[in-house]
């Protein structure tokens, strides 16, 4: 058998490549940006504003994967998965403050074309340099793509190669022809591109903090493959919410019948490892926690 796995950087840790591509996005950013602002190009702006998501996508990864592995302690009990929930929710709201600003900027500029003058030449030449950039970032991001939040970085970076690669075509029109509404049109195009993922990620922040349960997770199905296991008597009180994407947390109470109550702990373990194994089997969930409950307690639980 023959080892494929990437070497040389390609095969640093996820940490490293999430820090490389980092690195790379930010630095385009800001010249992007510097860009933007010798040129008179709306679009180089756009599309900085598209690389500032890369970089709090990238950033939002790379907390992901240190979190994990902070401990949690007596004031957070759940250790800090939500920082990153946060940082989603004030990326989400710059975005789409600066998205909308530059899709009115755009309108204008094409209802009422001003006198400004676009920088065909320098513009192309910034927006090949982003190109590149978001290019050897998804080369180097390829390499861990076993990894979901890398991943969800390599799709953010393929977004941008897509916004520079519309950069690159209103600014080869300009040079080539003069006709300066190519760059309000680019930006229009990324503007509608990038607004309904950011919109999404403030609807899913919102989910999260609103404690709903997960996309796709279905509690009427959870309900029923934990009736179906045997010394199950009925399931209440069930509760499914999210720490942050991709941590899920379940907690239900279950009664069980008496004679599983009379095997002691052995019966009673036994059904926990049980159902704890269903739930991440079947629903990706690793964190559950069961209450046990025998025949008319939840009667008494009414009467208290």
């Amino acid at each position: 058998m023959h080892d494929h796995a990437p070497t040389g950087i390609r095969g640093a840790s996820n940490r490293r490549l999430l820090t490389i591509s980092l690195c790379l996005t930010a630095t385009v950013m800001l010249v992007q940006v510097v860009g933007a602002l010798l040129t008179g190009s709306l679009a180089l702006l756009a599309d900085a504003a598209h690389m500032f998501t890369d970089s709090s996508a990238l950033v939002v990864a790379l907390i992901a994967s240190t979190v994990a592995a902070r401990p949690a302690n007596d004031r957070n009990t759940y250790g800090y998965q939500r920082a990153e929930v946060f940082g989603a929710l004030v990326n989400a709201v710059i975005l789409i403050a600066l998205m909308v600003w530059i899709a009115v900027e755009a309108v204008q500029r094409l209802l009422a074309p001003s006198e400004v003058e676009v920088a065909g030449a320098l513009m192309l030449l910034v927006a090949a340099v982003g190109l590149v950039a978001n290019a050897v970032s998804m080369y180097l991001l390829s390499a861990a793509q076993r990894s979901i939040n890398v991943r969800g970085a390599y799709i953010e970076v393929l977004g941008d190669l897509i916004g520079s690669a519309l950069v690159i075509a209103a600014a080869a029109v300009i040079w080539t022809t003069g006709w300066m509404p190519a760059d309000a049109l680019a930006s229009l195009l990324i503007a509608v591109m990038i607004l309904p993922r950011a919109i999404g990620l403030l609807r899913e922040v919102f989910s999260v903090l609103g404690e709903r349960a997960p996309r796709g997770t279905e509690v009427a199905e959870i309900r029923d493959h934990i009736l179906g296991e045997d010394g199950v008597v009925d399931v209440h009180d069930v509760h499914v919410w999210q720490l942050t994407r991709g941590a899920p947390v379940f907690t239900a109470h279950v009664v069980v019948s008496d004679d599983l109550l009379a095997g002691g702990s052995a019966g009673t373990g036994a059904l926990l490892s049980r159902l704890q194994g269903c739930l991440s089997r079947h629903f990706d969930v690793e964190h559950s926690t069961f209450q046990f409950e025998p025949a008319g307690h939840r009667e008494h639980e009414a009467h208290v």
